[in-house]
């Protein structure tokens, strides 16, 4: 091996005879260096993505979250509440009550989603982190309160210092209707909006009003135990995994308990095959630029045809001078693969930790430069696929070529 690799050093760096082929040598090495800067770049910007918008969901969303699996309600007496608080790592738990209304400001109707929270809501999430107006308050002495997204906040043209309340509306749930009066058929709560947040997430912003959960259960009609999920904060030194397989094995078969990623299963699904389908398609580029690496051997081989003959009289076999010609397109293509992965992770670098790359145009946006991520992962995962890529390009080629030569030089 170690006769290959030298013989095949030799031939990369000695002058050519035709300075075409160390033109091509050096397209080939480009075409390489290229693919590889590219495949670490865009992959990191998938990484860089895949963490912002995690961390938008964070902000609202517990580390874990139980919910039923059947039905949209559950009651506390079902589960073992307290020994879900009392489970190692776990530091808050709040209780939740969801809803889709009909919420009304004036002459403005628009649908959206109640979410009645109990006090330990502010503990399990970060929501104080994203109130861009007002305050998180939902109760002011006897007088119930919200703090509603900004996009619905939009819709319904609310303000924080309007007298007018914002009404929420719901069918009744108990109680029979009277169908000469429909209007009837609803119930209604009142509320002033203590604050607005923004999540920058339509989801989210267009459509939560945070309400007290004992105004969303009288609205709701539900007794003071009813829930539709529980919220759970996890200390950050606590192994997440562990802390959801423990509260998992108490809730029983009747209750699903969700981290982060899995409360939002579609669009982790979503990114995951984005990244996926990119690296493909880049790996097919990188492959086109690899026939470059082919036709370099081709030229090569050619012009070292005598050099096959004499090798040949010197007692060598086809295995070995097969090897040296691939030992030959191996070198051209590792000196593209480590000087191209070294290019992405220095630019993905100085982007992650300077943002030298900003968004264009005047927009508001989440944030003012592109997002990227280096994970190490991803640059042995680059380099493993453009060195097979190349080794596959190359061995096809240099495997008839040289046998035909080997077999030309017998006839001889």
């Amino acid at each position: 091996m170690k006769l290959a690799f030298d013989i095949a050093r030799r031939y990369l760096y000695a002058k050519k005879s035709q300075n075409i082929i160390n033109i091509i040598s050096m397209i080939s090495v480009f075409g390489v260096l290229t693919g590889s800067m590219a495949l670490v770049i865009v992959l990191s910007v998938f990484n860089g993505v895949h963490g912002l918008m995690g961390d938008l969901y964070t902000a609202f969303d517990p580390d874990l979250k139980v919910v039923p699996l059947t039905g949209k309600v559950i009651s506390t007496d079902s589960i073992p509440y307290e020994d879900i608080k009392q489970t190692e790592g776990v530091l808050s738990i709040s209780e939740v009550l969801e809803h889709q209304a009909l919420l009304r400001f004036r002459q403005r109707k628009i649908p959206g989603m109640i979410m009645g929270v109990d006090t330990m809501f502010n503990k399990v999430s970060s929501i104080d982190s994203i109130m861009i107006d007002g305050k998180y308050e939902l109760k002011y002495k006897s007088e119930f309160r919200g703090v509603i997204g900004k996009r619905l906040a939009d819709q319904l043209a609310i303000r924080l210092n309007f007298v007018t309340p914002l009404t929420m509306y719901v069918p009744k749930r108990l109680g029979n209707v009277n169908m000469m009066a429909p209007q009837n058929a609803f119930r209604q709560e009142y509320l002033s909006p203590s604050g607005f947040f923004a999540v920058n997430q339509e989801e989210y912003d267009g459509q939560y009003l945070i309400v007290d959960i004992e105004q969303a259960r009288r609205l709701l009609q539900y007794d003071d135990k009813t829930i539709s999920s529980l919220a759970i904060k996890v200390d950050d030194n606590a192994d997440i995994a562990k802390v959801e397989k423990a509260i998992q094995a108490l809730a029983g078969e009747q209750m699903n308990v969700l981290n982060q990623q899995e409360q939002h299963e579609a669009f982790y699904k979503v990114m995951k095959v984005e990244k996926l389908m990119a690296y493909i398609i880049l790996s097919f580029i990188i492959a086109i630029a690899a026939f470059n690496i082919v036709a370099n051997l081709a030229m090569l081989i050619y012009e070292k045809k005598e050099s096959i003959f004499t090798l040949k009289s010197m007692g060598a076999n086809k295995r070995l001078i097969t090897r040296i010609f691939m030992t030959e397109g191996w070198l051209i293509s590792v000196a593209g693969i480590i000087i191209g992965s070294l290019l992405g992770i220095v630019i993905v670098l100085v982007q992650e930790h300077f943002g030298i790359i900003k968004f264009s145009g005047s927009g508001n946006y989440i944030t003012d430069a592109y997002p990227v991520v280096l994970q190490w992962t991803d640059v042995v995962l680059v380099i493993i696929t453009v060195s097979i890529i190349s080794a596959l390009a190359a061995w096809y080629p240099v495997r008839v070529i040289v046998g035909r030569y080997y077999a030309e030089s017998a006839s001889e």
